[in-house]
């Protein structure tokens, strides 16, 4: 059985290689090499040896793992053939991809692969930066760098910057988190005499000349509480603190059902802003509805019955398994399937739970009337209860508001009250044959109505008059003009 010996090239020259692997190196008839770029190569190069690097194959393609997927391949070809003595840059275990492909693909028996080490980067990178990791470290690929992953509180490692398309990607994710003046460190070929460590603002991070594979950037962590404010542990954090010993005494004393009023105010404040097609005021109205829903969550944690972690677990959890379309292999032609897939996968959690199986449900006792009306008569037209054209709609309508004046003819208050209902509810009807929201509808005429009479206010002010010092004739002429501004 042939075999493929990797090994570490360090992080410097020959100088600082352990004399056991330089041996390893001067026997062999032939070294492969992931790249040339780095200073041992160059001078094994000079004292002789036959050096085969893999730099060709970083043309070849577009993405790096292609890259690597190849010089595996070609590996195990040779390996096939004769013994193999593979070099990497730093330890063989430490921000190299080639390596973890290559131990994963001979797990079937076939080529033995031994490792035989090398100084990793690291050891010279904390003394170089004076950092100690104990505080807090994470290394990530620069290659292949995700925002969500990065932990900006702690030290952060960015290897494999090798040149300034790479440092533009890292750059731009950077700058998602933190200030576009944000000092970071370039640090070059680390360890060895031709050591070099540069500062420079984030937004420079490209224009570096030094970048080559023997690159890292070190980005010291975040301890400024407004740099902070991006990340949803300092939410949590504050959240915590409102509630905790010392916080604030309204946050303390609330509950879940005390803050029930907040979230449909919150929520309503929301609809508005979107009405308004309004980000800014967007913006702040999801983060009013966010903090209804991390005061409930701190609720329960402080209770002891269930955290933040609990709630984002329920939902992820529910959204992966509603959605075999997506995470699974189900295959949907339209949106109609997915609801009625939605609806089977939700009555199969339920499991052996006494559930409700009317199509006339009920629905939260909190939502609008309106949305209500909309809901039910939804679910009657999916089984055919529905008119097919709007004609007998308007019918019914006269006939309902017919009913209605015979009742208001004998003053009879109740029985008002449930005609008004029944006009509603067939504007509701209405509404949907034309596919219009009534809720939307509905909060559109009360906002013009709230727009048209604060200009009678305005125009008031401006004559110099009261609404009690003016007629109706006249709040009728200001506001037949504000029809023009507010339509």
């Amino acid at each position: 059985m042939n075999k493929i010996r990797v090994l570490g090239l360090g992080a410097g020259d020959l100088e600082q290689m352990p004399l056991g692997l330089y041996r390893q190196l001067v026997k062999a008839k032939k070294i492969y090499v992931r790249t040339e770029d780095h200073p041992a190569v160059q001078q094994l190069k000079e004292e002789g040896l036959e050096i085969i690097s893999f730099d060709a194959i970083y043309q070849k393609h577009d993405q790096f793992e292609q890259v690597y997927e190849e010089i595996v391949a070609t590996l195990l070809t040779k390996a096939a053939e004769e013994e193999v003595l593979y070099a990497v840059p730093g330890h063989p275990f430490v921000a190299e991809r080639t390596v973890q492909l290559l131990a994963h693909k001979v797990e079937n028996g076939k080529i033995e692969v031994e490792f035989l080490g090398g100084q990793s980067f690291l050891d010279p990178m904390y003394n170089a930066l004076k950092i100690d990791p104990i505080e807090g470290l994470q290394i990530v690929d620069g290659t292949a760098l995700q925002r969500d992953e990065l932990q900006i509180r702690h030290h952060l490692i960015i290897v494999q910057v090798y040149d300034a398309f790479i440092a533009s990607e890292v750059k731009l994710t950077l700058m998602e988190l933190l200030p576009d003046d944000y000092p970071v460190y370039i640090a070059t070929a680390v360890g060895s005499s031709e050591e070099v460590i540069q500062e420079v603002p984030l937004y420079e991070l490209d224009h570096v000349t030094t970048l080559n594979n023997l690159t890292a950037v070190y980005v010291p962590p975040v301890q400024d509480a407004a740099l902070l404010s991006k990340e949803f542990s300092q939410l949590r954090t504050v959240i915590a603190q409102l509630r905790g010993p010392g916080g604030c005494p309204w946050d303390q004393k609330q509950t879940h059902e005390s803050l029930k009023k907040y979230l449909i105010e919150e929520a309503y404040e929301l609809l508005e802003a979107i009405d308004e097609q309004d980000d800014e005021h967007m913006i702040e109205e999801l983060g009013d509805v966010l903090l209804q829903v991390m005061l409930h969550a701190q609720i329960g944690e402080d209770d002891g019955l269930f955290s933040i972690q609990d709630v984002i677990q329920s939902i992820t959890e529910k959204m992966i398994r509603r959605h075999p379309h997506v995470f699974a292999n189900t295959i949907v032609q339209d949106e109609e399937e997915v609801l009625s897939n939605w609806e089977d996968i939700k009555r199969s959690e339920k499991g052996d739970e006494e559930v409700d199986s009317s199509i006339m449900k009920e629905k939260p006792a909190g939502l609008p009337a309106l949305m209500t009306a909309l809901s039910i008569q939804k679910a009657a037209a999916k089984v055919g209860f529905d008119w097919a054209d709007p004609q007998p709609m308007w019918e019914k309508l006269q006939e309902e508001i017919d009913e209605f004046l015979i009742e208001v003819k004998q003053e009879n208050q109740d029985e008002m009250l449930k005609e008004l209902g029944d006009i509603l509810f067939v504007i509701v009807n209405l509404a949907r044959y034309y596919q219009l929201d009534p809720e939307d509808a509905l909060r559109l005429a009360n906002q013009k109505f709230v727009n048209r009479f604060k200009e009678i206010e305005k125009e008031l002010v401006q004559r110099g008059k009261t609404l009690e010092e003016v007629t109706l004739e006249e709040m009728d002429e200001i506001w037949e003009q504000s029809k023009e501004k507010f339509k």
